[in-house]
């Protein structure tokens, strides 16, 4: 890619400094070896500005992907005139936040910059002034890995290049590697005899006094902030910064001078203290409030001239992953040894519930703050309170953390590495270590960043890959990931803040010791992992379908960072973007489309996409009814949904059993299950796809992420049936219990093993097991229906709420289960914006409100089941219409039982 400005120069006589955003300019992109020469916006992509100018078609649309090709072998260039520019000014810089990812930049025909990294800043001063990945791949020095030392999904090389990993496949997206100037760019103007200066970044730390990375502070310090600008221009003689704390009705709160100034060319530091009772402390959603400060920092000359300023919102608030070893004192209540792998809130240890967050677009000029309040939205609604921000996608901007801040979401944040081997060579590791200073200063103020990781299944799955496909080459491997996510990324953490953990790679065993001297981090893996110990965070994917119920196969650990199946989404949603005639569930399209499994290159691997589609086919064979309709379409969409039962089903049993695990002695204390968002139509592990709708998953887990829930757990080997309740509340909960059996025509059955009124208590942040029973073989098809209804505290709150939840179990597998028409009722109540659905003649099994094409609406629940006569009231929000409001008319209602049904 290439960036040319020609500059036209006005008069005018300078004040202040002049900054001229570039997204004003008109801009032209073109390509003269195709003869394409069109309008272009600014930020952009290439493919987006081919769209919009009708050169290609919707790369979403069918296999575009495959067509659209020849656009990233392609050299693209971005030309603008910058006019009105001020000859007055003695200095001018290019300030640009975000160029992906290899450019050469021209200013009035002369050479400026080459650069080679999607995720760093670039600022130049210009007062005076073949295929790359592959190319660099086979420079001398680079590494002799293992053919499998990075996964190639698709377009292979990515490990060489700082540009977002997925840009070139996964195996949930597709590889369109888009090239463009992805974030703002500016023009600068200074005078030096001004002292003119331009912020280009600010870094805000604010922590316990003493507090440091990984380790848990003394909430009863006041608090330090720690603040640094990094600006463009003539370096400040002798700064002073001073600061004003307002809050959100814009009242000062504090205000004073910063001590211990440092100045070095192009960056100012200083801090100050806080008192512990000036400011309220930020709280994730569901334990308090987000309280949010407006931080201006002024830095001022020896003149006391304001030579610049930052103002920044910012939280008050402690976030530690607590790794250190469990302490005598809970071993000797039932804890497990070994070191500990939980958040830790103000103090605090929380279950951390949620999902993965992956990039929500394929090309990221496209996504917007609306889109991201949007998906917040659904977390929240989903009693989520973590995302886990998946590594190999792009760095967030600022406006993700602003929206998360606003709405308590916590986000689990990490460097743009994943499975893969990179490279160490002195270059490589410059270009990272600027890279990730630039990151961590600037989103280090934002009080949702909860934790920085070096990078995705880094050292549970490529070391392990490595040292099993070339032993003797492992020393060198282990070094060369200790070079880069030890010795480079842990001080461009530990050098910004002392407020963030960090630690080397997701899903790991954690460390053996940390200090902050010779060798801060020891990684457990090369310790004598002790027996009855436990250690680290776990993944889990299992795609033998015939295992996904037995719960004793599931990993045992602190945290469950990871775990999934996929699904296909909506019929709605393919009508979007795949032609009618490729609506069925096994064609070229949608197996094309598919990438469980990744084909592993360029060529379509058939072999490799037809077993995700077989292993979605048998989940539906072995566990439900299978769809048999005879309209094609019909049955597609029949499939289509079957697929997210299971996997609603099965994320479901997990989520369930890691909740559980915080009543064990491994003390679980997180569950964020593989993915929140899709950003394309495809089968996928996501809860909500491309169009925005919830799949039956993102409502599954919206009811067994509530405070307290009742859960059934069969043990295969005993044939025993338990019946545990779980609270994630501080406080200890107490109430009833109610299991009853029921036959599939809806009539109770007094089957030993039923409960009424069973009193129950729950310890804060604990699962208590409340019933164990052998059905054996008195169970078989019948039902139980569970509920339990508590009262306790809600967080940081004296106030007293009731706390509600329904479970079901069924001991036969639903596909050879006595099914009968439930008779299902619908009915909208308009004054209310309520729906009322009742199963008139039976249990209704995975209760699901269909809604048309065109319109996409979030139900307070479904995918839920009914006893016979239940009535069951549902408020819905409508996130996008295009019916003008007669989607309501055209809401039907269905239960598994519909796919026995030929019509």
């Amino acid at each position: 890619m290439a960036l040319q400005v020609p500059l036209v120069l006005g008069g005018s006589i300078p004040s202040s400094p002049s900054i001229l955003d570039l997204s004003s300019s008109q801009w032209t992109l073109s390509n003269p070896a195709m003869e394409i020469s069109i309008p272009a916006r600014f930020p952009s992509y290439a493919h987006l500005d081919l769209y919009a100018n009708h050169v290609i078609g919707n790369p979403e649309y069918a296999l575009n992907e495959f067509n659209l090709r020849w656009v990233w072998k392609q050299n693209w260039t971005y030309t603008t005139q910058i006019e009105d520019l001020s000859p007055d000014y003695d200095q001018t810089f290019l300030l640009f936040q975000g160029l992906d990812t290899f450019t050469t930049i021209q200013l009035c025909g002369q050479h400026v910059a080459y650069t080679n990294n999607q995720f760093r800043q670039y600022h130049f001063n210009v007062t005076d002034r073949p295929q790359i990945a592959e190319a660099i791949s086979k420079e001398p020095g680079q590494p002799d890995l293992p053919s499998n030392a990075g996964s190639i999904f698709v377009i292979p090389h990515r490990e060489f290049m700082r540009k977002e990993q997925n840009d070139f496949g996964w195996d949930w997206g597709p590889a369109f590697a888009p090239a463009g100037p992805w974030q703002p760019a500016f023009v600068v103007q200074l005078n030096r005899e001004q002292q003119h200066v331009h912020p280009r970044n600010a870094l805000i730390d604010i922590y316990r006094d003493g507090q440091r990375n990984n380790l848990l502070p003394d909430q009863s310090q006041p608090w330090v902030v720690n603040a640094s600008i990094d600006y463009i221009g003539e370096p400040i003689d002798n700064p002073w910064l001073t600061f004003v704390l307002k809050d959100a009705m814009n009242q000062t709160v504090a205000d004073g001078a910063f001590r211990n100034i440092t100045s070095v060319p192009g960056v100012v530091t200083g801090m100050t203290t806080i008192p512990d009772d000036t400011v309220d402390l930020w709280w994730p959603i569901g334990m308090g409030s987000q309280t949010l400060y407006w931080l201006t920092i002024r830095v001022s000359d020896q003149k006391n001239s304001t030579v610049a300023s930052v103002t920044r919102r910012v939280g008050f608030r402690t976030i530690v992953l607590n790794e250190l070893p469990v302490p005598e004192e809970e071993i000797a209540v039932g804890v497990a040894p070994g070191n500990h792998w939980h958040f830790e809130i103000n103090g605090r240890p929380f279950f951390a519930k949620g999902s993965n967050f992956i990039p929500p677009d394929a090309f990221w000029p496209r996504v917007t703050p609306q889109r991201i309040r949007s998906l917040f939205a659904a977390a929240i609604a989903g009693n989520q309170n973590m995302l886990r921000v998946w590594a190999s996608g792009a760095y967030s901007p600022d406006y993700i953390y602003d929206a998360a801040d606003e709405t308590g979401i916590l986000l689990w944040s990490e460097f743009e590495f994943g499975d893969a081997l990179y490279p160490v060579d002195q270059g490589f590791l410059d270009n990272v270590y600027e890279e990730a200073v630039y990151q961590v200063r600037r989103v280090n103020h934002h009080p949702s960043l909860a934790y920085w990781t070096g990078g995705n299944e880094l050292e549970i799955l490529q070391l392990y890959l490595a040292k099993k496909a070339a032993p003797g080459k492992f020393p060198r491997i282990r070094a060369d990931y200790e070079t880069l996510f030890l010795s480079v990324l842990f001080p461009a953490v530990f050098e910004n803040s002392r407020s963030i953990s960090y630690a080397p790679s997701s899903t790991s065993n954690g460390f053996i010791s940390l200090n902050f001297t010779d060798a801060p981090y020891m990684p457990q893996r090369y310790g004598k992992l002790e027996p009855g110990h436990i250690y680290g965070d776990t993944d889990y994917y299992e795609y033998d379908s015939s295992l996904a119920f037995n719960n004793s196969a599931y990993p045992i650990g602190w945290f469950a960072n990871e775990f999934g199946y996929h699904s296909m989404p909506a019929l709605q949603t393919w009508q979007e973007y795949v032609p009618e005639s490729e609506l069925f569930f096994n064609s070229t399209t949608v197996i094309y489309r598919n990438r469980r499994y990744p084909p592993g290159g360029l060529d379509i691997n058939y072999p490799a996409t037809s077993e995700g589609m077989v292993e979605m086919t048998l989940t539906a064979q072995r566990w439900y009814p299978t769809p048999m309709k005879t309209d094609p379409i019909a049955n597609f969409s029949a499939w289509c949904w079957t697929t997210q039962v299971f996997q609603a089903d099965y994320y479901g049993a997990q989520i369930q059993f890691y909740r559980r695990g915080s009543g064990f002695p491994q003390r679980t204390l997180g569950s964020l299950y593989w993915q929140l968002e899709d950003q394309w139509a495809a089968p996928t592990w996501a809860g909500i796809d491309r169009a925005g709708r919830w799949k039956i998953l993102h409502y599954r887990a919206k009811d067994l992420y509530s405070n307290v829930i009742i859960s059934p757990f069969w043990n295969v080997t005993t044939r025993r049936l338990e019946l545990w309740v779980t609270s994630d509340l501080w406080e200890e909960v107490h109430g009833t219990v109610d299991a009853r059996w029921y036959t599939w025509e809806g009539e109770e059955v007094n089957l030993d093993g039923g409960l009424r009124g069973k009193e129950v208590t729950v310890g804060a942040l604990n699962s208590t097991k409340i019933f164990a029973t052998m059905p054996d073989g008195n169970a078989s098809n019948l039902i139980m229906r569970t509920n339990v209804t508590v009262a306790g505290k809600l967080p940081n709150s004296e106030e007293v709420a009731t706390f509600h939840q329904t479970n079901w179990f069924h001991a036969t597998p639903l596909s050879q289960a006595n099914l009968v028409d439930p008779g299902l009722q619908l009915t909208h109540h308009e004054e209310a914006a309520m729906f009322t659905v009742t199963a008139a003649s039976g249990v209704s099994a995975w209760t699901w409100l269909d809604t048309p094409a065109g319109v996409v609406v979030a139900f307070e629940d479904n995918g839920f089941w009914l006893t016979k006569g239940e009535p069951r009231r549902l408020g819905y929000r409508v996130i996008q219409d295009d019916t003008g409001g007669d989607w309501i008319n055209k809401v039907t209602i269905q239960s598994l039982w519909d796919n026995t049904l030929a019509d």
